[in-house]
Parts: C-alpha cells; sequence; structure tokens
C-alpha cells in the first residue's frame, strides 16, 4: 500500500484527495472546485494504485478530469442525482440525462440549448415511454434540469445566452454551450455495452480481471475483504447483520479498517453492532448531519424522540423487568427483524423499464437475478436481529407535536405540509442507516443511539421594524411638581 510510505507531512494532502475522488468520481477542472483536479493528479499514481488495491476502483486521470470508476456491490437509491436546489431527479430526468449525455457524444465543440432539445427529442421518440414536447413547461423544466446537472459538471459551459429564458420562452430566449467532449466521454464508461445486458444486475459486482490474492505486504486483496472496505466508504454504517460470514472475519480485522483509515483519513467508530468511519472534515459524504435547514433539524429531533421511546422498554437496573408502558400509556415498541431487500426490489423496477427491442441477443449474457441482492456466491448467513419498529401513527403524532412545539422556527413550506416534513425527515434518517423504513412505519438501527438526548435550544430573534414606520416618539420627561416650592420663595 504506497499510503504507508508518505511522509506524515504529505499524508494529509494524500487523504484530501482520496476523500475528494471517494465523493466525487468525476472531478474536472470546475467541479467540485479548481483546485480539485490539480491536488489529484499531484498523487496520481499513489491513488490509482492505492484504490485498486484497497476497493477494487479504476482511476483514470488526464489533463482535465479524473474518473473513479467504482464497483457497486448492491443497488441503493440513497444517493441520488438531485438539481440546482435539491430536488431529487426522478425517471423523466434521469432519461433526459442519459440521452442529453448520448447527444453530446455525436456533437461536435457546441450545441445551442433549443438544437440539443430538438436532437434529445428526436432519439426520446424512438423509446417507449420517453418523450420530449418543448411545448410543455413541465417538459422544459425536467430538460433544463438535466443540462444543469451536465453544465454544474464542466460538460457543458454556457458560452452566450441565458438558459433560464429558454426554459421561460424558448421562441425567446436561447443559450449556446460550449461541449467539453473529454468530460462527457468521461461520464458514461459502464464496463459492458448496455446492448448486451438483460439485467442491470450485470453491472453490480467486481470484473473478472480482480482475482482473490494476496499481496506481499500482507494486506488481504480478495474479494471479501474488498467488499468489507467498499461498504466502509459507500455506507454510513456498516452493520454485523448485513454480511456473510467470510465478511464479518474482515470487518472484525484491525487490518480492513486500519486500510481504510490510512488511505482516507476516516476515523474508526467501532461498535458490538458494526462499525461507522466519521469523516472529521465533512466532505467525503453528501449529507451533513446535524444540519441546517427545517427537514435536517426535525430529523434531529425525531432521532431524540425514537430514542426516548426506545429507551423507554429497556429492562429496569433494579428489577431487571421491563419498564412496561411510556408515560402516555401506550405499549412499547415491538421489535422485528431487520432485512433490507430493496436491492433486489429496485433491480426489478430497473429490468422490467429496460427497452428489450436494443439487446442484442447473439451478444448479451445470461444471468441469473434471482438473488441479486447478495453478493454472488456467497455463504450469506441470516441474522435476523430484531429492531424497535415503530408505527405510522406514532410517527405522524411525534411530528405533529414538534410542529406545535417548534413549528414557529420552521420554513414556511414545512409549516404546511406537515406530513411531507415527516417524510422527508424519515428519508434523512434512512440515508443515514440510522433507521430503516417497512410496511406500515420504520425500524430503529443501532447508530440511531448516537443522538439520543438530544437538547434543543431556540434562539430569539430580534423583530425588524417595519420598513415605512414612523420613529418613536422621544420619551416625555417626568413631571417634577415646584409649584409649592416657588410659591414659598415668592412668599418669602
Amino acid at each position: 500500500m504506497r499510503a504507508r510510505t508518505i511522509g506524515s507531512l504529505d499524508l494529509d494532502s494524500y487523504q484530501r484527495a482520496a476523500r475528494t475522488v471517494l465523493a466525487n468520481h468525476l472531478v474536472t477542472t470546475r467541479y467540485p472546485d479548481r483546485n480539485a483536479l490539480p491536488l489529484i493528479r499531484a498523487w496520481a499514481p499513489e491513488l490509482r494504485e492505492d484504490l485498486a488495491e484497497t476497493f477494487g476502483y479504476r482511476l483514470e486521470v488526464t489533463e482535465t478530469t479524473a474518473r473513479l470508476h467504482t464497483v457497486r456491490d448492491a443497488l441503493h437509491p440513497a444517493a441520488p442525482a438531485v438539481t440546482s436546489t435539491d430536488r431529487p431527479f426522478d425517471r423523466r430526468r434521469y432519461a433526459l440525462l442519459a440521452l442529453a449525455i448520448a447527444v453530446l457524444g455525436r456533437s461536435g465543440g457546441q450545441v445551442t440549448l433549443s438544437e440539443l432539445a430538438e436532437r434529445v427529442a428526436a432519439d426520446a421518440a424512438g423509446v417507449d415511454g420517453i418523450d420530449l414536447d418543448t411545448d410543455l413547461a413541465a417538459d422544459r423544466d425536467a430538460f433544463a434540469d438535466a443540462v444543469g446537472w451536465l453544465a454544474h459538471r464542466g460538460a457543458l459551459a454556457l458560452a452566450d445566452g441565458d438558459a433560464g429564458g429558454w426554459t421561460a420562452d424558448p421562441e425567446a430566449g436561447e443559450a449556446l454551450y460550449d461541449i467539453d467532449r473529454g468530460v462527457v466521454a468521461a461520464l458514461f464508461r459502464p464496463r459492458k455495452a448496455v446492448q448486451h445486458l438483460r439485467s442491470v444486475a450485470e453491472l453490480t459486482g467486481e470484473p473478472e480481471h480482480l482475482d482473490d490474492h494476496h499481496d506481499g505486504s500482507g494486506s488481504d486483496t480478495g474479494a471479501a475483504g474488498r467488499r468489507v472496505r467498499r461498504a466502509l466508504v459507500e455506507r454510513p454504517v456498516v452493520y454485523a447483520d448485513e454480511l456473510t460470514d467470510t465478511e464479518l472475519v474482515h470487518l472484525a480485522s484491525p487490518r480492513s479498517v486500519e486500510e481504510v483509515r490510512l488511505l482516507t483519513g476516516l476515523v474508526p467508530e467501532r461498535r458490538r453492532e458494526g462499525i461507522a468511519m466519521i469523516d472529521p472534515s465533512g466532505r467525503l459524504s453528501s449529507i451533513r448531519f446535524p444540519g441546517n435547514g427545517t427537514v435536517a433539524q426535525v430529523a434531529l429531533l425525531l432521532a431524540g424522540e425514537i430514542c426516548d421511546r426506545v429507551l423507554a422498554e429497556q429492562p429496569s437496573a433494579d428489577t431487571g423487568t421491563d419498564t412496561g408502558p411510556d408515560t402516555e400509556g401506550t405499549a412499547t415498541p415491538e421489535r422485528r427483524a431487520w432485512h433490507d431487500d430493496r436491492s433486489a426490489v429496485l433491480t426489478a423496477q430497473l429490468d422490467g423499464a429496460m427497452p428489450r427491442n436494443g439487446v442484442f441477443d447473439a451478444l448479451a449474457t445470461d444471468t441469473d437475478t434471482t438473488d441479486t441482492g447478495r453478493h454472488p456466491g456467497a455463504d450469506h448467513h441470516e441474522r435476523a436481529s430484531a429492531h424497535p419498529f415503530l408505527g405510522d401513527d406514532w410517527l405522524t403524532a411525534t411530528v405533529d407535536a414538534l410542529s406545535v412545539r417548534y413549528g414557529r422556527t420552521f420554513a414556511a413550506q414545512w409549516q404546511a405540509d406537515p406530513r411531507g416534513l415527516a417524510r422527508r425527515a424519515v428519508d434523512v434518517l434512512d440515508r443515514l442507516r440510522l433507521v430503516h423504513p417497512v410496511p406500515g412505519g420504520l425500524l430503529a438501527l443501532p447508530a440511531l443511539a448516537r443522538y439520543r438526548g438530544v437538547v434543543v435550544g431556540i434562539r430569539s430573534r430580534t423583530a425588524d421594524p417595519a420598513l415605512f414606520e414612523p420613529p418613536p416618539p422621544e420619551p416625555i420627561p417626568p413631571i417634577t411638581d415646584t409649584t409649592t416650592d416657588q410659591t414659598n420663595d415668592e412668599a418669602s
């Protein structure tokens, strides 16, 4: 591992480069900032070797891009593409983004927004279920979000005009973009041609050239060890319950965690239930928690409420028995086994939406997708640990109570939509693997205990005076009665 040979003075720079490429996968001269690509290029040989050995990732670095080709062991919808306003992409936006990348790959050095939309619309007409009608404002908004995603990463650079003007009125507005063909080429580089796939499951798992072996340094470069190390940097928490027996051995090994720490600078937090790698810089994860904003703050409050609810059922230290009903007199939470089958569900959904008329049957491979949620060939041992279950009714009542207590501090849109606020707060906790949504409610996972005992502090804000409000009148001095004194003086 090359990181072991880097001096202590340079190790922080090397770890920042590793975190940058792991967090972004695509780094350009403009994305995520102008300092990222020079930093990665300075450590390119060391990063290329260590990322391949530790995670099985392949790093390609050119003068204008750094592209990390990762290995996906399972599918999970926890980190979607988002718009400039942090709204997750829907199916239409994903489809338009893919078609736009394909069109840009066949384009020259420049393209107008209307021309790009016309060519994407022509390609969309050949795919069932996808269309782009620039006469519809909703379609223009979706297309503009896809173009904005590309522009943010440097695939497109605005040369003239205004994209917002075209979105508002395509007859009156126009925009001209320069195309960075190097970035476009780096964006979509699957290891298999999509025309050869019958299932998206063929894009998961390691490439065939990554064989199990050990190098001279004693580092385990086998597939199971790489899966565990990938999980440590890709998941907020790695729970023992979700690993195979072989993977548990690697998770328990100090060497696996130490290699990830040395490469990334992440600090391991080990508990009986699993391991979380904490990022002191706060830049590796796409979500900060605790964070600012109504949704993040309500998610933190909800985490504290869930912890209080779960702790109410813990055995008493004196009697060794359950504490019984909570303060509201309702039964304590029941416990249910945790089975995360979302990878298999998402695989089935993607396979169901895959166009079949473009598959070359002569070159396509036959893949058994009946066990897509697990590692191929793994001897997976079911660890059905029971976790506290909290129903939707309890969640709704809890968020309503939080809205009553703290609603005046919420953003206006969430004051009027407590149900939507509850869903978004649960989504945040789910992305952090603190809870697991199930039909009818959610399961509280062990890492949620880090946020028990939440303390709320509300800062008072002095109201600003109205813009045209007249200044307050000058204070009137108190009246002092001097008549008696004056009369007595005059009399004397």
